[in-house]
C-alpha cells in the first residue's frame, strides 16, 4: 500500500446522512467479524495520510492511546511522531499483529466504551476507523474520563471516494459499508469544545487480488453465508477484469478520503 500526500480541505458543519444507527445486536455482530482475520486486514486495509496525524497530535502531546487500534495502522503514525502510545483493542488477533509491527507499544484488551486506561492520564485519545462500531455516548464519556484537562479527542476514518462513478459501483459490489457521508458531523457532547475537521483526498495502490482481499476483509463478507461470499467474489472479479478490463495482476489506484475530527476536553 502507498499513500500520496493528497489534497487537503477543511470540512464544515452538516447533518448526518443516515437515519438511525445499526441496531445494537447487529452492530455487535458485524464488529465481531474483526476479532479474527487480522493478517489479511493488515495487508490490504488502507493506512492514513501523514498530514492527518500531524494535524491531530497536539504540539505538547506526550501520552496517547489509540482505541480500536486494530493492527496498528494509525498507531504507527503516532509512534513515529514521538508520542508514547498505548494500543487498545478487543481482538487478541489484531493486537498480535500490532505487536509484530510495533513491539515496543503497550497493548490493552479493551473497548472504546471501557478502555481500562488510567483516569486523567492522556494528552490525546484517537479512534481510527472505529467510531461507527462504538456506543457514542459511552465512548465520549470514557474519553472525558481518561484525558487530562484540555486533552484532545480525535476521530478519523477512511472512505472510498464514491463521487467517482466506477468507485461507487465497486463499493456497492463489495458491500463496502462506508457509513458516513462527507457532511456527517459526530457529536462530541458538552464535555468537549466544538470539534474541528479536516478532509484529505489520497490514493491507495492495490492489485486486483488485493482488491478481492479488501472485500474479504469487510464485516459484511465475513458474516455472510458461503453462497453470498461466492457471489460477491464472482461479481467483483467480473467487474474488475471483464467490465473494467484490468489484467488479473493489474495495479489499481483506489481513491479515498480521510475525514478527521479533533476537539479538546473543556476545562472545568
Amino acid at each position: 500500500m502507498t499513500c500520496s500526500s493528497g489534497h487537503v480541505q477543511p470540512g464544515g458543519p452538516a447533518t448526518a446522512r443516515f437515519g438511525p444507527r445499526l441496531a445494537e445486536e447487529r452492530r455487535r455482530d458485524l464488529a465481531g467479524a474483526y476479532l479474527s482475520g487480522a493478517g489479511r486486514y493488515d495487508r490490504v486495509r488502507p493506512g492514513y495520510p501523514a498530514v492527518v496525524a500531524d494535524w491531530i497530535i497536539p504540539d505538547d502531546a506526550r501520552r496517547a492511546a489509540d482505541l480500536g487500534a486494530g493492527t496498528g495502522l494509525f498507531t504507527e503514525l503516532l509512534v513515529e511522531r514521538g508520542v508514547a502510545v498505548t494500543a487498545v483493542d478487543p481482538s487478541e488477533d489484531m493486537l498480535a499483529v500490532l505487536a509484530g509491527r510495533l513491539p515496543g507499544v503497550p497493548a490493552v484488551r479493551g473497548t472504546a466504551e471501557e478502555s481500562h486506561l488510567q483516569h486523567a492520564s492522556l494528552d490525546l485519545l484517537t479512534l481510527a476507523q472505529a467510531w461507527h462500531w462504538c456506543d457514542h455516548t459511552a465512548t465520549v464519556r470514557e474519553a472525558a474520563r481518561v484525558l487530562k484537562p484540555a486533552g484532545r479527542l480525535a476521530l478519523l476514518w477512511n472512505q472510498l471516494d464514491v463521487s467517482i462513478p466506477w468507485v461507487h459501483r465497486l463499493s456497492r459490489i463489495m458491500h463496502a459499508g462506508d457509513v458516513f457521508s462527507p457532511s456527517y458531523r459526530p457529536v462530541f457532547g458538552p464535555a468537549f469544545d466544538t470539534p474541528e475537521d479536516l478532509v484529505v483526498h489520497w490514493v491507495q495502490e492495490l492489485d486486483v487480488p488485493g482488491v478481492l482481499d479488501l472485500a474479504r476483509s469487510r464485516s459484511y463478507y465475513q458474516r455472510a453465508a458461503p453462497a453470498l461470499r461466492d457471489r460477491v467474489e464472482a461479481n467483483l472479479t467480473w467487474y474488475l477484469t471483464d467490465y473494467l478490463a484490468f489484467a488479473p495482476d493489474a495495479s489499481l489506484r483506489l481513491p479515498y478520503y480521510t475525514h478527521a475530527w479533533r476537539a479538546p476536553l473543556r476545562s472545568t
